[in-house]
């Protein structure tokens, strides 16, 4: 069970570089003003909320203790990510503290999943 575990746990790092990695290849275009929410920031952010629902499920079917409220608090700030990639996945520009605030609460949700012990 272990291993299922860990191949999940590497498909939800991938999930949170291909939304980081989205994010990041965009900031040059964000200083122009014409970042966009590419198909990789959607795509990471969908495969970041099943890999973690499945991993949630996975623990605790394990019965290893599992900090519901931190789950609840992270997956609260992925849906809110995920809500304004795919509402604005289509528009060619992005404003600027749009796009901002889904790097912003991408890191936030990196942070609170390693420092929140």
């Amino acid at each position: 069970m272990d291993v299922v575990t860990n191949i999940f746990v590497g498909l939800h790092i991938i999930g949170i570089a291909s939304l980081l990695g989205g994010f990041l290849t965009q900031m040059k275009a964000m200083g122009a003003g014409t970042a966009r929410f590419v198909p990789a920031m959607l795509h990471g952010a969908l495969t970041m909320l099943v890999t973690g629902i499945i991993l949630v499920g996975l623990n605790q079917a394990q019965d290893h203790t599992v900090n519901n409220f931190k789950i609840g608090v992270k997956m609260a700030v992925l849906v809110v990510i995920l809500a304004l990639v795919y509402v604005k996945r289509d528009e060619e520009k992005v404003a600027k503290p749009l796009f901002g605030a889904v790097g912003l609460l991408t890191v936030v949700n990196i942070f609170i999943a390693v420092l929140w012990t």
